[in-house]
């Protein structure tokens, strides 16, 4: 039997984030394995209306992480109508992903951190997104960030297993 004290997993390669366009290839290899995952999940792809161009600066941003040179997760935001905590300046997280291989080695939160700071710079004052009920552990991960339950919104909203957060990115609540 394996001692795990004694012998402790070996640390995660760090992740190291650059910014890309919607259609770079390493973005686009990831968003065809993350809509891959939601026809497993949820029988079909994510179907919401997507621009490529809403996701460049300044009124959006996609990221792709690398472990070791290799494309292992992508995140996303870009402006949004949506308005959960009064009227401020807010900005929508989309194609949160990491790779199956590649997760539990706290590379999400990377991303996610990534995405509030860099929102919070080009002057967003909440974000807020979408996921479902067949992710778990992305719920879990948002409500662990801060990010509280809001009305549905998108093109996800009348959708029994969507599920909506927001979160103010000075931490004022989304009700502030």
């Amino acid at each position: 039997m394996l001692d795990r004290a004694a012998h402790p997993p070996h640390p995660a390669p760090p992740l190291h984030l650059q910014a890309v366009g919607y259609g770079h290839p390493d973005a686009e290899r990831l968003i065809a394995s993350v809509q891959a995952e939601y026809v497993a999940l949820y029988g079909n792809p994510d179907e919401s209306p997507v621009d490529p161009l809403l996701f460049d600066p300044p009124a959006g941003l996609f990221v792709v992480g690398y472990a070791d040179g290799e494309p292992v997760a992508t995140g996303a935001w870009r402006r949004t109508d949506v308005r959960v905590a009064g009227d401020v300046e807010t900005a929508e997280i989309k194609r949160m992903y990491v790779v199956p291989a590649a997760r539990r080695r706290g590379y999400s939160r990377v991303v996610l951190d990534h995405l509030e700071e860099t929102a919070s710079a080009a002057g967003f004052a909440a974000l807020v997104l979408e996921t479902g009920t067949a992710q778990p552990e992305a719920i879990a991960l948002y409500l662990g960030r801060g990010y509280e339950p809001v009305d549905n919104f998108g093109h996800y909203r009348w959708s029994p297993q969507s599920r909506c957060f927001g979160k103010r990115l000075d931490a004022g609540g989304v009700a502030g």
